[in-house]
This record gives structure tokens, C-alpha cells and sequence, in this order.
């Protein structure tokens, strides 16, 4: 009886062949390099697509996130450049309300303080009291109360300086009032124009009944 007869080795496979070139087919979108499917068994090799880089530039942000960036901080600076503003307004319409009111009295209450010797005859008669920056645009200000205690009408020059933590004094304000009659009150404002950040002190430093 005859046996069957066998292929040799180097025969063809047409079943092999025909899978291969079907695989090959199917993952042409995403495989490269695939394998002539060939009697020695070649192998589909998966090649990974590089990332997007064109909106990326080396050692920044995205664009996108970049601009965003770029407008907070603008709009944190501009409000701090409006509130700088505002408060400085603030403070040149305060000094220029006391001015107005100040003014007039103060070049009469520095020259009659000159020549006058200590600290006066009538520091007893005026008092100081602190003029909240909430309300004056951070200027530092004192609120000078004159009493006139006598019993008869007099005019009043009082010095107030403005002295640091070393009790230096940094800047002179006069204040004064004119003509004011027994037992009555006078409150002018004396300020400092020196910077805000400046941690002074006001003291009486002179005050004179004439």
C-alpha cells in the first residue's frame, strides 16, 4: 500500500501566506514593518507616533495657558496701580481741605512762636489726639484741641512735631487760632507730609497764649 505523500520543507503555504498579508492589511494604519510573511515567519513591528509639539516651545508654557497667565498678572498689577492712586488722592484731598482751613494761621502761629522760650505759656490749654489714616488717605494727622481757660479773649500758636522711633524729629507743623473767646474751643488738623510708611510720632512741642 502505497504511503501518503509529504511536502517537503521548502514547499509553499498558501494558508500562511494569505493570513499574513491579511494581518498586514489591517493594521497598515498603525503597524509598520511588517513581515513578508515569508516561510521563515517575519514579525509586525508597532511603531509609536511622536507627540504634538508645534504649540510647545522648549522650557514654556502653552500658548493658551501663557496668555491666561500673562492677563492675571496684568489685571493684579493694575489693581494695585488704581488702589496706589486712590489712596493718593485720597490723601491730596485731605491735605487740601485742612490747607484751606490751616493755611491762614499757620505762618501767623510760626512767627509768634519765635523767640519764645521752653515750651510755652500755654501748653496746659492744648491737647492732641490722633486722626484715624482710614480717614485722611493714610496721611498721618492729629486732631490739636485749643481751650482758650482764661477769661478773656486770646489767640494761641501751638508747634507740633512729628519725631521717629529715635524721637528725631522729622518734620515741624504750626497750627493756631486767633481771637478765640473765654472757654471756647479750636480744633485745626496739623499733618505730616512725610511718606506714609514712615512710623512717626506727633508731639507738642511748643504752645504760646498771646
Amino acid at each position: 500500500m502505497p504511503l501518503p505523500r509529504r511536502a517537503g520543507p521548502s514547499g509553499p503555504r498558501p494558508t500562511a501566506l494569505t493570513a499574513a498579508a491579511l494581518l498586514c492589511a489591517l493594521a497598515a494604519g498603525t503597524l509598520t514593518g511588517c513581515g513578508g510573511g515569508n516561510e521563515q515567519g517575519g514579525s509586525a513591528t508597532r511603531t509609536p507616533s511622536a507627540p504634538e509639539t508645534g504649540s510647545f516651545s522648549a522650557g514654556t508654557l502653552p500658548s493658551a495657558l501663557a496668555s491666561s497667565a500673562s492677563a492675571a498678572v496684568s489685571s493684579a498689577r493694575a489693581s494695585v496701580s488704581a488702589a496706589a492712586s486712590s489712596l493718593e488722592a485720597r490723601a491730596s484731598e485731605f491735605e487740601a481741605s485742612v490747607s484751606a482751613d490751616t493755611a491762614r494761621s499757620a505762618a501767623t502761629a510760626e512767627k509768634a512762636l519765635k523767640g519764645v522760650p521752653g515750651r510755652g505759656n500755654a501748653v496746659g490749654e492744648v491737647g492732641m489726639t490722633g486722626v484715624p489714616r482710614d480717614r485722611t488717605g493714610g496721611v498721618l494727622a492729629v486732631l490739636v484741641t485749643i481751650t482758650n481757660k482764661t477769661d478773656r479773649k486770646a489767640s494761641y500758636a501751638v508747634q507740633v512735631d512729628f519725631v521717629d522711633a529715635d524721637g528725631k524729629v522729622a518734620e515741624t507743623r504750626y497750627v493756631g487760632a486767633q481771637d478765640l473767646e473765654p472757654g471756647k474751643k479750636a480744633q485745626p488738623i496739623a499733618f505730616s507730609r512725610q511718606s506714609a510708611d514712615k512710623k512717626l510720632t506727633a508731639r507738642l512741642a511748643k504752645a504760646q497764649r498771646y
